[in-house]
């Protein structure tokens, strides 16, 4: 089993995705499990800087775990938000309007902390990111 990213950077794309209504900066976030246990993180990315007119933005502590890994968030709740808020403020510093990442985990805790801190940047799975350039 692999990831969908690895499984479509394997096939390759058979149509550069024409790009996404207003989109022209997505932050991309790496989620731990495919970071650091799958060594997933050039597929996804090269997967998004496909999409026309799209500019992608790393993230200065993408190393860094969102604080949402496994249970974290009801063993460690306030490390955790810690981490969640400093990586929404790492998202937002960036100026993207979008963050993608791979994981629900990792989507959740960073739509909660964006909110939080009242940005207007959209989260989404990288997948959603690549399907509605498609549909343009």
């Amino acid at each position: 089993m692999v990831d969908v990213s690895v499984f479509l950077s394997r096939i390759g794309l058979r149509e550069v995705p024409k790009g996404t209504a207003g989109v022209r900066r997505i932050a991309y976030h790496d989620a731990c499990h495919l970071a650091n246990a799958q060594n997933v993180r050039r597929q996804p990315r090269d997967l998004l800087r496909a999409i026309s007119g799209v500019e992608l933005s790393e993230l200065s502590d993408g190393h860094l775990c969102c604080g949402s890994a496994g249970t974290y968030n009801m063993d460690q709740p306030d490390i955790a938000a810690s981490l969640g808020e400093q990586k929404a403020r790492t998202v937002i510093a960036t100026g993207a309007e979008v963050v993608a990442s791979g994981n629900i985990g990792c989507l959740t805790q960073l739509r909660v902390h964006l909110a939080r801190l009242g940005s207007p940047v959209q989260v989404r799975h990288t997948m959603q990111v690549l399907r509605d350039a498609y549909l343009g």
